[in-house]
């Protein structure tokens, strides 16, 4: 469906502006005919906010839709999400009698960037094998298994591990609780017996743990004024407002903390983009394969900026697996009164 009506408002006639959202509220009412509310795609509720289907029609007239909601996902066009490979996976599918999924590729991928021995790069050349631990060793066998396990015994479409890190991946676009993930999970089991998928969603997550999906946890004080990190790990209150770190509860299950900030470290973050064929090959294309033209700006890396960077750090471009990050606030609300929930 053609939406360039959503990016370029004043480009096009109200006559067509008023088709699209037409199409958009006709969309949400055939996919949600027992309700009377829908989410609001409006500038100001950002799908926030459920309404009846006229004050959504006010504002979406009104106010104007968000023109970041491109794929229409709380409106119907969810229904029609794709749970199998890529485009790019397609070649992969048709040319092999495996499992359309490559995640043995990956985890061999995972494993070999994850516990590579670095001496080379400290040390110069060495003669030992990269190395795991027993424990990441048996993590690893167990990953393999998965991967290789059909989902049922005539399956050739996916894996056990494949099929459970879509069935998260698709939690998390349409924000199931952990109680329905657990429900969805029973329903398969109790429906097709032979199917090898977990009991539970903590079992799902320690599959996907094993693929690198972790995250530091950091207790933080419950008025937000500061972390208890680093120096600060030991205190017990807040340094600013005295507010105790632990909730006050009669349980005898241990502290635990009023907040909690989930932390994803970057730097393994970016290693891990390097840990795939694929994408390592599109993460090093401005410096390998970017045809380096200086009178036409067809990427980043034409740039005055990124060209005078290269001359004052000549090692840092030398290297082409070198990253440069920029930080974008779009989208981040740091007062929090924009109907967002997070702040920058």
């Amino acid at each position: 469906m053609d939406k360039s009506w959503m990016q370029v408002p004043n480009r096009f006639t109200s006559r067509e502006y008023g088709e699209g959202i037409n199409k958009l509220l006709t969309m949400a009412k055939q996919n949600a005919p027992a309700s009377n509310t829908f989410r609001c795609p409006c500038r100001r509720c950002h799908n926030n906010f459920f309404r009846p289907l006229e004050e959504v029609e006010d504002h979406l007239f009104t106010i104007g839709i968000d023109p970041s909601y491109t794929h229409w996902i709380f409106h119907g066009e969810g229904e029609n999400f794709n749970v199998s490979s890529s485009d790019d996976d397609e070649e992969t599918i048709n040319s092999s009698e495996n499992y359309v999924d490559d995640m043995d590729e990956m985890i061999d991928d995972i494993r070999a960037g994850s516990f590579m021995d670095h001496a080379d790069r400290e040390h110069g050349p060495s003669s030992s094998d990269p190395s795991m631990t027993d424990g990441q060793s048996k993590n690893f066998h167990q990953l393999f298994e998965d991967a290789k396990c059909p989902l049922y015994p005539s399956c050739r479409k996916f894996s056990k591990l494949s099929f459970i890190v879509k069935l998260l991946h698709i939690k998390t676009i349409g924000g199931w609780t952990i109680k329905s993930f657990n429900m969805v999970l029973q329903l398969l089991k109790s429906a097709f017996p032979e199917i090898e998928i977990p009991n539970s969603y903590h079992e799902a997550r320690r599959l996907e743990r094993g693929l690198g999906f972790t995250y530091v946890k950091i207790d933080a004080c419950p008025n937000d004024c500061m972390l208890f990190w680093k120096d600060d790990a030991d205190k017990e209150v807040c340094s600013k407002c005295n507010e105790s770190r632990w909730m006050s509860t009669r349980l005898k299950k241990g502290k635990i903390p009023q907040k909690v900030l989930r932390y994803f470290p970057l730097i393994p973050r970016l290693q891990r983009l390097f840990m795939s064929k694929n994408i390592a090959k599109s993460m090093k294309w401005h410096k390998v394969e970017r045809v380096d033209d200086q009178s036409t700006l067809r990427h980043l890396a034409d740039s005055k900026l990124w060209r005078q960077f290269d001359k004052d750090h000549r090692w840092f471009a030398e290297d082409a697996r070198n990253v440069r990050l920029g930080l974008a606030s779009d989208g981040f609300n740091p007062f929090n009164n924009l109907s967002k929930p997070y702040s920058i």
